[in-house]
């Protein structure tokens, strides 16, 4: 099955709701980046949250997420957009580590607990909005969750979950965000609150065969649900061979004839997707001609 995400409302419309399936696009980051278990759990923590954030967003809207801890895989950096486009990339992707004292993935180990998670929304004016919080756990969902309640003022509940295969591979990958819209009683959030901690992590009922529409099922009973849009996720990066040219133009003449004297040619990769484009002594000719 294809990764997508459910946008949904609940309790008359006083409570938002996403969920996502995100194998897919959390194995073709992983598989690009080389990630192991540990890594790959928090670039897939990372970049499935960052798939539901894209989905609050319109039209080209877009926005990029920063997990900035002082652990071993250093800053884990996403971008995602209105369309389901999400694209991500972790500092240092070999880093794992034994389960921890639950029998997870010790993400917090690997991210670390002190840093900042900073999130920039690019909404087509003039300034971005910028927030920032301090890392709360290293959980990476924890963490998305202080960053609602603070820098938002949306008081939020933030799920995501991979699980890895002994050959490193994704066995499952998923998410949810259930934010609490004005009008919401006391009675829905202690309902919202008890489901919650009674369904069984995100990344084992995606596991089981739960789509997204049930997942929200779960936590928000099928009764009080209203299903509202099904937006396909996949990995996609914006880099190209023409951005790459356009980048090694602005380099000048000089540092462009330096690189052929030098190396007879270039070859640049994207850090977003480890896509590597490579240009001859001729082509850099080209570009220094133009």
């Amino acid at each position: 099955m294809s990764d997508y995400l459910i946008k949904a409302t609940a309790f008359n419309g006083t409570v938002r709701a996403y969920a996502v399936q995100s194998t897919e696009t959390v194995e073709e980051a992983r598989r690009r980046h080389d990630t192991w278990a540990t890594a790959s759990a928090a670039i897939g923590r990372t970049i499935t949250i960052t798939s539901m954030m894209g989905a609050m967003l319109k039209g080209d809207d877009k926005l990029t997420v920063k997990l900035e801890g002082d652990g071993p895989v250093g800053p884990v950096i996403a971008d995602g957009n209105a369309k389901g486009e999400v694209r991500g990339y972790i500092t240092n992707p070999h880093v794992d580590f034994d389960l921890n004292e639950k029998g997870k993935l010790d993400v917090a180990r690997a991210v670390g607990t002190q840093g900042n998670l900073s999130i920039v929304k690019d909404l087509g004016m003039r300034e971005h909005f910028t927030g920032q919080v301090p890392i709360v756990s290293g959980e990476v969902s924890e963490d998305f969750t202080y960053y609602f309640v603070n820098s938002e003022q949306i008081p939020s509940a933030v799920g995501a979950g991979v699980l890895v295969n002994p050959d490193h591979t994704i066995l499952a990958s998923g998410g949810f965000i259930l934010q609490v819209m004005p009008g919401a009683d006391d009675g829905t959030i202690d309902l919202m609150e008890q489901r919650i901690h009674k369904i069984p992590s995100i990344s084992s009922l995606v596991r089981d065969g739960n789509t997204p529409e049930e997942i929200l099922e779960k936590l928000l009973g099928k009764e009080n649900l209203k299903l509202h849009e099904k937006l396909p996720i996949h990995f996609k990066c914006q880099c190209s061979k023409e951005r790459v040219e356009n980048a090694l133009k602005s380099l000048g003449d000089e540092e462009i004839e330096q690189m052929i004297k030098e190396d007879g040619g270039a070859e640049a990769t994207c850090h977003f997707c480890n896509e590597q484009y490579h240009f001859s002594a001729e082509e850099l000719e080209g570009l220094k001609t133009e």
